[in-house]
């Protein structure tokens, strides 16, 4: 069966996967940006924006990791726009414009239903209504035997470890302080749960761990 992962999802020193205030013109809150510097400059995500150069190495090498082998993502409705309630129209179509960097299926978490959207590069965003559990079924099956990446946000991600269903996550941890936002380790125990950390090193812009799920 395929894995369920988290990649590369920054938090801050505090624990935090996001600012405060999330919206259009700020969607990773207050400093939020700050959180995935050790990303951007690397040729992984330079590749992917369209960009020529970029930093190779250890911060490179979990980037890279990050697309390993995925045939399909989840999402949090938050990570796919900051929209509030039932959708007004179908004018939003993701944070990423015509080409977003999926390029497979998407399966985004929401209470209201909304027809498929087809985006240009091989990203189709679905939309799910009844749980986590469905979501990743469905995801499975769209993956084709390849992997399902969790991309976020902290609530969906926290959904997903509660429910025992993440074997493996990539935390990249920057040297920053938030303060305030979406803490990941707020009211969840990773021991009882089963997480134990399996792997960490270090560079100058972040501190990667493997975290992993026994059994």
């Amino acid at each position: 069966m395929s894995k369920l992962y988290v990649r590369s999802f920054s938090l801050s020193l505090d624990g935090y996967g996001a600012g405060p205030d999330q919206s259009i013109d700020n969607p990773l809150g207050v400093n939020g940006m700050s959180l995935h510097q050790w990303a951007f400059t690397t040729r992984t995500f330079q590749k992917m924006f369209g960009q020529n150069g970029g930093s190779t190495g250890i911060d490179d090498d979990y980037a890279i990791l990050g697309f390993n082998n995925i045939g399909a993502w989840i999402l949090g409705r938050n990570m796919f726009g900051p929209l509030r309630g039932p959708w007004p129209d179908d004018s939003w179509k993701g944070w990423w414009g015509d080409t977003p960097p999926y390029h497979c299926p998407v399966f985004v978490l929401t209470h209201y239903a909304r027809p498929s959207i087809v985006m240009e590069g091989g990203t189709t965003f679905h939309f799910v209504t009844d749980g986590i559990e469905s979501a990743l079924e469905r995801a499975r099956d769209a993956a084709d035997g390849k992997d399902v990446r969790v991309g976020g946000g902290v609530s969906t991600i926290k959904q997903y470890m509660h429910a025992r269903l993440i074997d493996e996550l990539h935390l990249a941890i920057s040297p920053v302080f938030l303060g305030q936002g979406e803490n990941l380790f707020a009211d969840i125990d990773l021991l009882s749960l089963g997480y134990k950390c399996r792997e960490h090193m270090s560079t100058p812009n972040a501190t990667h761990l493997i975290i992993a799920r026994d059994g």
